[in-house]
């Protein structure tokens, strides 16, 4: 049987972002694939502008995630200073837009949407010839390079990550039994609805697990440098 590599993710406050146009910033019910293997980057020690190296995550792994407790929609009433827009005129970093003048800032408004006690569980497979064994990345999610958080910096970790390398079946095989073994050290302290446990995979990889709807998701890494990314076929299944 194949090798998943399975871990815990879990934030008493997580984002969960859609594209972000304009000042409504509303989140998905799920982690993103970019997400997770953004996450998975930055405990390797991967930076945002190693472009081969991002690529290299998107094109080796399988993905797929089991959310155990989606938790409540919390929304944030947002206010942000930017500068006026210039042409010709850039900055490199935050510190500089706000070294302007006042009279040169604007506020800009934004309403943004987090999941409060989210609880899933994440399962990654090798596909063809990966760049980093399931191993290296246990290590790294043992003792991460980059602080890790939860979709944005002030979202940060409840739970260790809690690694573990495993066979089974298929990647619905491999979250039942992690999912089992953690919950059974009261990781959930309250009873889940039933049906409220679900899996998100990419369509071609359910094999004859059967699924409850398709949907398409922009969240296929093509350029990390210039922040682009593609369409995905997105299973949701119900839990065994």
């Amino acid at each position: 049987m194949p090798e998943f590599l399975t871990f815990t993710l879990a934030a008493p406050l997580a984002a969960m972002g859609e594209i972000a146009v304009g000042e409504r910033r509303s989140g998905w019910d799920r982690p993103s694939r970019s997400a997770l293997l953004g996450l998975v980057a930055a405990c390797l020690g991967i930076d945002r502008r190693d472009e081969e190296a991002h690529l290299a995550l998107e094109a080796g792994y399988g993905l797929a995630v089991r959310v155990e407790n989606l938790g409540t929609v919390l929304a944030d009433y947002h206010t942000a200073q930017v500068p006026s827009a210039k042409r010709g005129r850039h900055f490199a970093t935050r510190a500089e837009e706000l070294a302007l003048p006042s009279h040169d800032l604007n506020t800009i408004l934004s309403r943004r949407d987090y999941r409060t006690d989210l609880l899933a569980f994440v399962a990654l497979w090798p596909r063809d010839d990966p760049r980093w064994s399931l191993q290296q990345i246990v290590a790294a999610l043992r003792a991460p390079h980059f602080v890790p958080f939860f979709g944005r910096k002030s979202c940060p970790l409840m739970l260790p990550f809690a690694p573990v390398i495993a066979d089974a079946a298929d990647a619905v095989a491999a979250l039942a039994a992690y999912a089992a073994t953690q919950t059974g050290q009261g990781l959930l302290p309250r009873p889940r609805p039933p049906g409220s446990v679900v899996i998100a995979m990419d369509a071609a990889d359910v094999g004859n697990h059967k699924v409850q709807r398709v949907e398409l998701r922009r969240d296929c890494l093509a350029s990390r440098r210039r922040w682009q990314f593609l369409l995905r076929e997105e299973a949701v299944l119900g839990a065994p």
